[in-house]
C-alpha cells in the first residue's frame, strides 16, 4: 500500500506542475512579452471637413483714451468715477491754473494799453497829414512868387523844405501806428495762446464712454501726457485672440467665430474676425486676430478671456482619419494600415485638421480600411495584433 500512495503522490505533483506550467505559458502568451498587442483602430472615411481654428482671447476696447495734461501740473479737482458714463465734452477733471489767471489779466491790461498807443499814433498821423498838406499848399504859393520875383530864391527854398520835413513827418507817425497795430496783435496772440492753455487744463471728455480707471487724485502732480483718467467707448468692445502658427493656415478676415466667455461658459456669442495682425509673436509662436462681436452681450468686462473657434470653410471631400492614427517612421509620416497580413505602415500625405481630431489625408489608402489609431506599445511590421474598444489612458 505504501508504494502506491507514493506513486499516487508523485502522480498529482506531476498534475499540478504542469497546470503551473500550463498556466504560466497562457499568462505570457496573452499579458507578457510574447502577447499580441493590443491596439484600437477606426475605419477610413469619405467627407468633407470643415477646418476649425482654436485661440484663447481677451477682451479689450477697439478705442479707449487716456484723459492728461498736455503740461506738467497739479491736479485741481476730478469730477467724475470709475463706472460712471459721460458724454462727448463734458469736463472729467481740472488742472490747478497756478498764475495763468493773472497773467491773462496782465496781457489784457497790455493790450489795452497798446490800444490807447495806437489811438495816439493814429491822431498822430492825421496831424502829420495836414501839417503835410499845408506845408505842400504854401510850397506851391511860393514857387508861384518866387516865378514872379514877389519873393527871393532863399525863401521858396524854405517852403520847399518845410513840405519835405512834413512828408517825413507823415511817413513817421504812419510808421508808429503800423508799429502799435503790431504790437497789439502780439498782445492779443499772447493771451490767446494763455486762453488755450487755461482752457487745455479743463479735462474733457473726447467722447461718449465709460470711465474704466481714475489714476491720479485732487492734489497729485502729473507729467504731460500722464493719465489721470483712462475712458472706453463700450460699443468698441472686441477680443484679441491668439492662434498658434502651426495651426493658423487659412486665417483671414470674415472668418464666423464662436465666442466662449469666461463669464458665460455655456452660451457661445457668434462674431467675425475684423483684423488679422501683420506682426506674429516669436517667442510664443502665435499669431494675433480681432474678433467683433455681432452684438456686445451683456454684462462682458474689458480684460475677460474666452475660448474663441473660428470656421473655415468646408474643404473638398476627401479621406478622413483621427489625428492620432498619424505616425512617422524613419522621417515619414504615414498610417499603420490592418490587413489580413499583419500592420503595415504606408506613407500618407496630411491635409486641413478639423477641432474634432480628425485630418484629411491622400495616398496610400482608401474608403473602408482599417488603421491602428492608438497601441499599448510599439508596432512594428509583422507584430501580432490584438483589437480592443478602448485602451487604459488612450481614446478608442
Amino acid at each position: 500500500m505504501k508504494p502506491a500512495a507514493v506513486l499516487l503522490r508523485r502522480a498529482g505533483l506531476a498534475g499540478l506542475v504542469l497546470v503551473l506550467l500550463g498556466a504560466f505559458g497562457w499568462v505570457l502568451a496573452r499579458t507578457g512579452p510574447l502577447a499580441p498587442i493590443r491596439v484600437t483602430t477606426a475605419q477610413v472615411e469619405e467627407g468633407a471637413l470643415a477646418p476649425e481654428l482654436f485661440g484663447i482671447g481677451s477682451v479689450e476696447a477697439r478705442r479707449s483714451y487716456l484723459i492728461g495734461p498736455t503740461v506738467a501740473g497739479r491736479v485741481l479737482r476730478v469730477v467724475v468715477d470709475v463706472g460712471d458714463t459721460v458724454t462727448a465734452g463734458q469736463l472729467l477733471a481740472e488742472m490747478d491754473p497756478v498764475d495763468l489767471d493773472e497773467r491773462t489779466a496782465a496781457l489784457d491790461a497790455s493790450v489795452a494799453r497798446a490800444g490807447s498807443v495806437a489811438a495816439g499814433a493814429e491822431a498822430q498821423l492825421r496831424d502829420a497829414r495836414a501839417r503835410r498838406e499845408l506845408a505842400t499848399i504854401n510850397a506851391r504859393r511860393y514857387v508861384e512868387l518866387g516865378a514872379s520875383h514877389f519873393v527871393s530864391a532863399s525863401v521858396v527854398e524854405a517852403k520847399e523844405q518845410e513840405q519835405v520835413s512834413a512828408q517825413a513827418g507823415l511817413q513817421a507817425a504812419d510808421a508808429g501806428l503800423a508799429a502799435a497795430r503790431q504790437d497789439i496783435t502780439r498782445l492779443r496772440s499772447e493771451r490767446d495762446g494763455l486762453a488755450g492753455q487755461r482752457r487745455k487744463l479743463r479735462l474733457l471728455a473726447p467722447a461718449a464712454g465709460v470711465v474704466t480707471a481714475r489714476d491720479a487724485e485732487p492734489g497729485s502732480t502729473v507729467i504731460a501726457g500722464q493719465a489721470v483718467l483712462r475712458l472706453i467707448e463700450p460699443a468698441s468692445l472686441w477680443l484679441r485672440v491668439r492662434i498658434d502658427q502651426g495651426r493658423s493656415s487659412g486665417l483671414a478676415l470674415g472668418l464666423p467665430a464662436q465666442i466662449v466667455l469666461r463669464s458665460n461658459p455655456g452660451q457661445a456669442v457668434p462674431g467675425k474676425v475684423v483684423r488679422v495682425e501683420l506682426v506674429s509673436d516669436s517667442v510664443t509662436e502665435e499669431r494675433a486676430a480681432l474678433v467683433a462681436f455681432e452684438a456686445i452681450p451683456a454684462g462682458v468686462s474689458v480684460g475677460e478671456l474666452a475660448e474663441v473657434t473660428l470656421t473655415q470653410p468646408a474643404g473638398p471631400s476627401g479621406l478622413l482619419l483621427p489625428g492620432a492614427s498619424i505616425k512617422r517612421q524613419g522621417g515619414t509620416t504615414g498610417v499603420w494600415l490592418l490587413d489580413a497580413d499583419g500592420p503595415r505602415f504606408v506613407p500618407v500625405q496630411i491635409g486641413s485638421a478639423g477641432l474634432d481630431g480628425r485630418v484629411r489625408v491622400s495616398r496610400g489608402i482608401k474608403a473602408g480600411d482599417r488603421v491602428i489609431v492608438h497601441s499599448e506599445r510599439e508596432i512594428a511590421a509583422g507584430s501580432r495584433i490584438r483589437v480592443v474598444e478602448s485602451l487604459p489612458g488612450a481614446g478608442s
